[in-house]
């Protein structure tokens, strides 16, 4: 699938960008008219946690777009000086107000079309005390049965959902690497 080309101007001179092959290259690049610079774009990296209390996991319901007012685990997109686990701390505070304990990276998932690769680590929450950001318009603790999947904002979100009770059931965490072209 093709992104939507984002770069319009060069961030060196400020001129237009044309998307053309550079000459030591392989792919669409985009390239600078004027000063030839070429600028590269490369996926973005969403980062959360699964944090989990007893048997129940923690979501949040989404108070932005895309998708608002649909559940989440809490996860947002990594900031530049930081780790993808400190990001991933970071995002649960934000977002839930939560507490907690990071435990290993559970789901890796490249979401080519949007150019985004999610990457979830289990958590384990110290305590069920909550403040929500304002991204979020509340938190609640789900069981399995208890989960509403039907109203789940993303499909990374359902997949590292079903991929932890698989786990769970087995009495044995993995990691999982998933594709959704």
């Amino acid at each position: 699938m093709h992104l939507s080309r984002r770069i319009k101007h060069c961030r060196e001179c400020g001129s237009p960008v044309d998307y053309r092959i550079p000459a030591d290259d392989n792919r669409e690049r985009a390239t600078c008219r004027a000063c030839e610079m070429v600028h590269y774009e490369n996926p973005l990296n969403v980062v959360g946690t699964l944090p989990v209390w007893q048997d129940q996991v923690l979501l949040c319901r989404r108070n932005i777009e895309p998708r608002r007012g649909l559940w989440t685990l809490p996860a947002g997109f990594m900031e530049l000086g930081e780790t993808t686990s400190e990001g991933a701390v970071r995002e649960t505070a934000e977002e839930a107000g939560a507490h907690i304990e990071l435990l290993p990276l559970f789901t890796v998932i490249n979401v080519v079309p949007a150019g985004q690769v999610h990457f979830f680590y289990r958590a384990t929450l110290l305590d069920t005390q909550f403040d929500p950001g304002p991204e979020t318009i509340e938190v609640g603790l789900f069981r399995q049965s208890e989960i509403p999947w039907e109203e789940l904002a993303f499909r990374t979100v359902k997949l590292t959902l079903q991929h932890y009770f698989e786990d769970a059931r087995r009495g044995q965490f993995g990691m999982h690497c998933r594709d959704i072209a």
